[in-house]
């Protein structure tokens, strides 16, 4: 009988091709004892680890058709869509852009339109499938296509659209990306112009850029090629359809319930007031909550580039700019419709934005007897508000000297309200501050309300700072008594809280 030795010898020579094609043979041992556990087993293991790989070419071989099949499906039902759509547009037409036709009963034609092209398909849909398609083709017809479910989320403030393949949203003040897109530049350019044709107003080559709004006040600006050079850019501010009452921002912390009470005050006091801060500080809202505390006997005239204000008084006249046609003709400025509204009898001129000449009309208006009118601009601050009122005016061509306008608007702006955005992304009124008199040449500005952030923030990043006095009494408490206005002087007291 051979020794041991021999007998292990013989088996891996016989067993190590197979091993090895399996990619499962052993190491070589060291000891006879692990030479003897490895050709024990040698050839079981070696069937095991080719039925093994055998079942793992089948599991691959498996999934790929899988995801053939899975993109082939999303293939289907983007044609599927693509071909709904045009059917939809064959059989209802100039309906879909009819401006007099009811809007319910719009959507109902369309989603009988659609169910029947639906339902005439030569191969069926899943329930699910036939949900989805349903839901983002009446998107596209009678909505905005992928951004219409974002427009109707509550939680979602703004939307913007870089180019087709990009959308981006603000939740809570923090930008996000969101999980649409558009098909292509030219399902963009379709939106952006049933956005913009619904107002009269147009955006192409030769009017690359564009303001309008939405049936509901949302603020819309667009910016197309050749100006937007990554396709075309959508930029969506959404309004509340309830819009936000002065409670509302006294529980954001926007406001405290003092600084509540003497802006309405001043508002019933009929003071002239701006709002001032940067872009997306909540000036509109600001502006919205301000106009809320005006009587509802009095005319209140609108002047807006995209009429976005949410007046409830009953006896409001809203007043929207327009820009030039095709020819470059028939464009009607804020200025235009500032000087036109001292002629229609207003007790209150409410000014969307000021950015322009429209300024030294404004001003004019503050000071020929129109009190209580308010405004907004755009500054980094009281100071900074003022400075850009004065350029605004310069603007206007008329050669003034310097401290003749400095006169001008301390002599109309009783009050500053200005309003910032923190990087948490909440927005507080920082200054309260009252525009007193000239001295020399400079104007003196009066803090009543400053923003004291000494409080730091939490563990979220939130700031926990707060509006409080400055224990200064305003001089405009005067001007108030002769419009029967009083308000609290314990309002101003410095260890109220």
């Amino acid at each position: 009988m051979s020794s041991l030795s021999e007998r292990l010898a013989a088996a891996r020579r016989t067993d190590t091709p197979a091993a090895t094609d399996a990619d499962a043979g052993p190491d070589a041992a060291s000891s006879e004892a692990g030479d003897l556990a490895a050709a024990q087993p040698a050839g079981a293991a070696a069937a095991g680890a080719a039925a093994n790989a055998a079942a793992a070419a089948r599991r691959k071989a498996d999934a790929a058709p899988r995801r053939t099949l899975g993109a082939a499906q999303v293939d289907r039902i983007e044609e599927l869509k693509g071909s709904v759509h045009a059917e939809l547009l064959q059989q209802l037409g100039p309906h879909l852009y009819d401006a007099d036709m009811d809007q319910d009963e719009l959507d109902q034609r369309v989603r009988t339109v659609l169910a029947d092209v639906l339902s005439s398909q030569d191969r069926p849909l899943s329930s699910g499938d036939r949900s989805r398609v349903t839901q983002e083709i009446s998107d596209d017809i009678l909505g905005y296509g992928p951004i219409e479910p974002f427009l109707r989320d509550p939680d979602v403030s703004e939307v913007m659209v870089n180019g087709h393949a990009s959308i981006w949203l603000e939740k809570n003040g923090r930008l996000q990306p969101a999980d649409a897109h558009f098909l292509d530049e030219a399902h963009l350019r379709r939106t952006i112009d049933k956005i913009v044709s619904r107002i009269g107003r147009r955006v192409d080559e030769s009017s690359p850029m564009v303001d309008a709004r939405l049936p509901d006040g949302s603020r819309v600006n667009a910016v197309v090629p050749p100006l937007a050079v990554d396709g075309s850019a959508l930029t969506i501010r959404k309004f509340a359809t309830d819009p936000l009452t002065a409670t509302d921002l006294v529980s954001f912390g926007s406001l405290t319930p003092q600084t509540c009470d003497l802006l309405e005050a001043c508002v019933r006091g009929r003071l002239n007031i701006i709002v001032s801060g940067s872009t997306g500080a909540g000036k509109t809202t600001t502006l919205n909550v301000l106009s809320s505390f005006i009587p509802s006997d009095e005319r209140i005239v609108t002047i807006e580039d995209a009429a976005e204000l949410q007046l409830k008084q009953d006896h409001v006249v809203r007043l929207e700019s327009r820009p030039a046609n095709i020819e470059g003709k028939g464009a009607v400025h804020i200025r235009d419709l500032v000087r036109n509204s001292l002629r229609m009898r207003p007790d209150r001129i409410i000014v969307g934005e000021v950015r322009d000449a429209s300024a030294l009309d404004m001003l004019q208006a503050m000071n020929t007897g129109h009190d209580g009118s308010i405004c907004t601009l755009h500054s980094n601050g009281p100071r900074d508000t003022l400075s850009r009122m004065e350029t605004m005016v310069l603007m206007a061509g008329m050669d003034l000297p310097v401290r003749a306008i400095r006169e001008q608007v301390a002599s109309a702006v009783d009050l500053i309200v200005h309003q910032t955005r923190f990087k948490d992304g909440t927005r507080r009124i920082t200054h309260i501050t009252e525009v007193e008199r000239m001295e020399g040449d400079v104007i003196t500005l009066q803090d009543i309300f400053v923003f004291d952030s000494s409080a730091g923030f939490d563990a979220q990043g939130r700031t926990l700072g707060r509006l409080r006095p400055t224990g200064l009494r305003p001089k405009f408490l005067d001007k108030m008594a002769y419009a029967n206005v009083t308000v609290d002087p314990m309002l101003f007291a410095t260890d109220r809280l």
